[in-house]
This record gives C-alpha cells, structure tokens and sequence, in this order.
C-alpha cells in the first residue's frame, strides 16, 4: 500500500471517529477499512447502556462493508482518544476486533494504528493475532 493510500485511510478514520457516540467512556474510535474493490467504508464505537451491546469502530467498518457485498478487506486504519482531544495514544484493536478481522481480511490484513495521518504504526493481523482460528479451521 502506497503512503498516500495509507493517508487517506487514516484521514477517513479520524473523520469518523468525531461520529462517535460515547456517552459513558468519552473515548472516540474511528475507523476506515480499504476492501479488495478498492472502496472505502468506516466505522465509530457506538455505546450502550448495557455495555455488552456496545460496537466497536473496527467492527462497525466492516459489518457496513460486508453489508454492502464486500467479502475481502485489505486494510484497516483506526485512531482513538478522549472525546474532543486528538488521539495522544495508539489504539490498538481488542481481541473480537481481531477475530473479525481474521474472517474477513486474514492474516494478511495491514493494520494502521494512528494518532495523526503522519503518526502511525503498522502491522499485519498476523502480528497482533498470532495462531489465529479461522473458517480453515473447521473443515
């Protein structure tokens, strides 16, 4: 992926995490999955009262992309931080974030975590998700 591919990602992952709804953590998540048609699709963390209802920003980017037909992602660029504040931290994806990404992006999948479109970090899934179980798994 070309540096300004990786830009734009993480632009659209900013720009989506001001549509955060976080009423309880005040944290702001943002993300932007590339897919295997060259279309973009992002997400924010969306809270709920009852927490385990609660979607995160990564997941949000790709339930959106699998909804709209897309089967394979490529890249997922995701920034976080307090509400209202650019992100001061890298914010990594938790474990279901992973394994979701695992089902629809693999091992493969470069993953950008940044906290501006020229402060970021890079790693393959198979970085942040060593001996991961997927679908090839079962058969």
């Amino acid at each position: 992926m070309k540096e300004e591919g990786k830009k734009e990602l993480i632009k659209a992952a900013l720009t989506a995490r001001e549509r955060a709804y976080i009423p309880y953590s005040g944290y702001a998540v943002g993300a932007a999955v590339l897919t295997e048609s060259g279309r973009i699709y992002t997400g924010c963390n969306v809270e709920n009262a009852s927490y385990g209802a609660t979607n995160c920003a990564e997941r949000t980017a790709i339930f959106k992309a699998v909804s709209e037909g897309e089967r394979k992602c490529m890249a997922i660029a995701i920034a976080g931080g307090k509400k209202g504040k650019a992100p001061a931290d890298y914010a990594h994806p938790c474990g279901i974030c992973r394994q979701v990404m695992r089902e629809f992006g693999g091992e493969d999948l470069r993953i950008l975590v940044a906290r501006s479109e020229d402060d970021y970090r890079e790693y393959t899934l198979k970085e942040l998700l060593p001996y991961g179980f997927g679908g090839e798994n079962l058969l």
